[in-house]
């Protein structure tokens, strides 16, 4: 068996240890710095203060300036840290690390100066490159709610990377009779498509507070939520081959869609947006929660901005983005702009 561990304690870094350590691995949960009362919940009660179960018996837990001790052996480097602490992750992280591969949870994009977007492990691989190391970036994407898979709930995600043998190890490292992995050298198409999810089902979600402010909580309605939906696949499809990935992937980002749609944070956002509510008032209301689909609907927003001047996209193809993005970002109110869903391209 294998030495895991796990850095960053949040909800789904945590989760990861389930699997991890019911698959018979040693697994070492490591907090950031932001983390401490988490890792301290942990030591004392063997569970996660937001979790309504136990972590497997034998799970270690970490403050950071222990990372060392934890990953002294280890075979596999979890990154679970969210989208906000990439930089901390390459800066704190990556220079001490032993030469394992890294499998990363965090979703996200980030935007170039010439408009272009790279996802996170290409955003890491430079830094490894300056410090001359030489560890495997792979990553997670796919449908999976952090309190689903803590309970068990039959879960089927890609791993990413650049080496198919590598992706067999970590695979055999996680699999576990509910935690299934397709593994796939689409790099950059999960990465996208899994990224741009977030920002789509907060779309999706709008429709639901729409319709609980004009109906009530008690009737629900679907017509305008899949309406929303299909127009938030096209897109995606769309920018996910024009960012070079596969169809297959584009498939895990749909998955990953649904889920986020019916179980995830982001639609706590947009029910409060689609219920009046502005983007001010939501987070208040939602203090404490990691809303990841804010940063990257205004990242893709900006990219698509940069790569229109440059005559590369057609800001037309990318309504319900913009909408998104004009919300979050420009603060307006929800308008859906349904006229422009009906135009095919």
């Amino acid at each position: 068996m294998s030495i895991v561990t796990i850095i960053g304690s949040g909800m789904m870094g945590s989760a990861l240890a389930f699997p991890a350590r019911e698959n018979g691995n040693t697994v070492r949960l490591v907090g950031t710095p932001l983390d401490r009362e988490i890792i301290e919940c942990c030591r004392t009660s063997g569970q996660h203060p937001k979790f309504d179960r136990p972590f497997p018996a034998g799970v270690e837990y970490f403050q950071f300036e222990e990372c060392m001790d934890a990953l002294k052996n280890t075979d596999l480097v979890i990154c679970g840290v969210s989208s906000f602490g990439v930089e901390w992750f390459a800066d704190s992280v990556l220079p001490i690390l032993p030469e394992v591969p890294v499998l990363s949870v965090t979703k996200g994009l980030l935007c170039q100066d010439d408009g272009s977007l790279i996802a996170y492990p290409h955003f890491w691989q430079k830094k490894l490159d300056s410090l001359n190391k030489k560890n495997e970036l792979c990553a997670i994407g796919g449908p999976c709610t952090s309190y689903e898979l803590v309970a068990h709930d039959q879960t089927l995600v890609a791993f990413c990377g650049k080496n198919p043998e590598t992706l067999k190890r970590l695979q055999a490292i996680m699999t576990t009779s509910y935690y299934h992995i397709i593994p796939t050298t689409d790099v950059m198409g999960i990465e996208s498509a899994v990224a741009l999810k977030n920002g789509y089902a907060l779309g999706i979600a709008l429709t639901i507070g729409e319709n609980f402010k004009r109906c009530g909580r008690e009737e629900l309605h679907y017509n305008s939520q899949a309406g929303v939906f299909l127009q938030a696949t096209r897109e995606m499809h769309r920018l996910v081959n024009h960012l070079g990935g596969t169809d297959e992937s584009f498939y895990v980002g749909v998955g990953d869609l649904y889920v986020t749609v019916y179980g995830g944070r982001t639609r706590k956002v947009g029910i409060l947006l689609g219920e009046g509510y502005t983007i001010d008032e939501s987070l208040e209301k939602l203090q404490g929660v990691t809303l990841e689909s804010l940063v990257v609907a205004g990242r893709v927003a900006e990219a698509l901005r940069i790569q229109a001047e440059q005559g590369k996209i057609d800001l037309k193809d990318f309504p319900l983005l913009l909408h998104v993005d004009s919300i979050v970002t420009g603060k307006a109110p929800v308008n859906i702009p349904w006229d422009d869903f009906t135009v095919l391209s």
